[in-house]
């Protein structure tokens, strides 16, 4: 099994792993090795990017044109692939952590997933619940036991993603669950569930502050993956964060 305790950082275009375990039971040897061979393949081809960079810059630094494009055509080409197999791996390991009697179906689970992986999964989530008119989602972020230094990562970015949207979440007892409500208001808690994973904590509401307002717009892929494909990614971001504010204007 790869470690999952090193911060993958610059070889995934500067995507963060959630931290330490990407299961949340007890998989098959078989789903472990498919999902370590998808962030192999990424990594892989993360580094024939970056090699093909440096190479295009240093032809072009010797003034032939025509091998630096065909170079960072190449990289390019690279980055692409290096999407495809985070794209493959992100949608693996949700599929793995979120079958039926994994979680409950006010549950989402982001273990194994890298920080921007989580964040477009969340999105999503929480614009297919307002449609279905779902009141709150419980988010399974991990506790941060396995990463370094046990910083957690996905959940500063589950905030920050509320306070975009303008939704109201508090840390639930378990320290490794968030509770968003997604009415835009401050429902009670319901009450918890029991014995559907380790995510799941003992029962007992967290009395911590609430959260909510607008947050600072913030995302990106970090390295870019070549071409326009960060711009485009960027853009299609700030859109969902204008629709999400201007339907909350129009609602109220």
């Amino acid at each position: 099994m790869a470690s999952y305790e090193m911060e993958r950082g610059m070889n995934h275009g500067g995507m963060k792993h959630v931290g330490g375990r990407p299961f949340n039971h007890d998989q098959s040897p078989d789903a472990e090795r498919e999902y370590d061979r998808l962030r192999d393949l990424a990594r892989s081809e993360a580094s024939k990017r970056g090699t093909c960079f440096e190479r295009s810059k240093e032809a072009y630094n010797r003034g032939d044109g025509a091998a630096a494009k065909q170079l960072s055509n190449e990289g390019k080409s690279h980055g692409e692939a290096m999407a495809r197999y985070n794209k493959q791996a992100s949608d693996f390991i949700f599929r793995e952590n979120n079958a039926n009697g994994r979680v409950a179906g006010d549950t989402i689970d982001l273990h194994g997933q890298f920080v921007e992986e989580a964040e477009d999964i969340l999105e999503e989530r929480i614009r297919a619940g307002q449609q279905r008119g779902e009141s709150h989602l419980h988010v399974i972020v991990g506790k941060g036991n396995h990463s370094p230094h046990h910083i957690q990562k996905i959940k500063p970015r589950v905030e920050q993603v509320c306070q975009e949207l303008g939704l109201q979440y508090r840390t639930e007892a378990n320290e490794g669950r968030i509770y968003v409500d997604l009415t835009g208001g401050n429902a009670p808690m319901p009450p918890q569930h029991g014995g559907m994973g380790p995510g799941y904590g003992g029962g007992q509401q967290h009395g911590g502050q609430q959260h909510g307002g607008q947050g600072q717009y913030h995302g990106g892929q970090g390295q870019q993956h070549g071409g326009g494909q960060q711009d485009y990614q960027q853009e299609m971001k700030l859109l969902k964060k204008i629709f999400f504010a201007l339907r909350r204007l129009l609602c109220r």
